[in-house]
């Protein structure tokens, strides 16, 4: 990693992909122009209606609401009065929209509405166990497999100073309340993405980095999907860069 890459070449291998998800820092504004550049280049090499965005940045429950608003069908006062946008939409995530509306680009908004994910870190995967049906068909599958050996589960652990499942409690349903969130996004990445299609998924890049998070989800879900993630990092010295992001075949 930390290597000198082809702009032109990553784009062409991207085009092959099914999934992309291109793993940010949510305060990262350079990241959020990348993203832009990188759906507008897809959208060159894809044909008409081969290019989907999904978005972490929008829960399920207000999907309608994001299909209004990029058929320009709702307003942007009461989109963004009613859709629960991140602080930093209108400067970050409102381009994408935009670029999506103007070019009749499907949008899907993939992430578990906050407050299954909230009682889930209050009181673990059980709090779940008696949601109504209205209330599961905006999360992943349940019941909800939860590996916790996937490194970036195991580091999740170890910020709470130990192993997440032996410790039980405290650490073990906050990685239960992330795995709710990365296999929430796959199930509807999944559900998103036809044949033909390219899905751009903008996501935090712990969702993706090191192929676990989502992509064991999507593994799980759907293992025939092509997926390839990407991860922007700060560093101020290129020769430095760290490892964690790369490509899933």
């Amino acid at each position: 990693m930390g290597q000198p890459a082809d702009y032109d070449q990553m784009l062409a291998e991207l085009a092959q992909a099914d999934v992309v998800l291109f793993g940010e820092q949510h305060n990262d504004v350079m990241a959020h122009w990348l993203e832009l550049q990188v759906a507008k280049d897809l959208l060159r090499l894809k044909k008409p209606g081969q290019l989907v965005l999904g978005l972490e940045m929008f829960e399920r429950d207000v999907q309608p609401l994001v299909a209004q608003y990029t058929a320009g069908t709702l307003a942007d006062t009461a989109f963004e009065r009613q859709a629960r946008p991140w602080p930093n939409y209108a400067t970050d995530y409102r381009p994408l929209l935009l670029f999506a509306r103007q070019n009749k680009v499907p949008v899907v908004g993939t992430n578990v509405p906050r407050p299954f994910a909230q009682a889930v870190a209050r009181g673990s995967l059980k709090a779940l166990d008696k949601l109504p049906a209205v209330d599961r068909a905006l999360l992943a599958p349940l019941p909800l497999k939860v590996d916790y050996e996937l490194p970036g589960y195991k580091n999740m652990a170890a910020m709470f100073g130990g192993d997440g499942k032996a410790h039980g409690g405290g650490a073990q349903n906050i990685i239960q309340a992330q795995a709710l969130k990365d296999a929430t996004m796959a199930h509807f990445i999944r559900a998103s993405c036809q044949n033909g299609q390219t899905l751009l998924h903008l996501n935090g890049s712990y969702h993706s980095d090191r192929h676990d998070g989502i992509v064991a989800y999507l593994r799980q879900y759907a293992p025939k999907l092509r997926v390839k993630t990407l991860s922007v990092v700060s560093q101020e010295q290129l020769q430095q860069a760290r490892q964690g992001a790369g490509e899933s075949g």
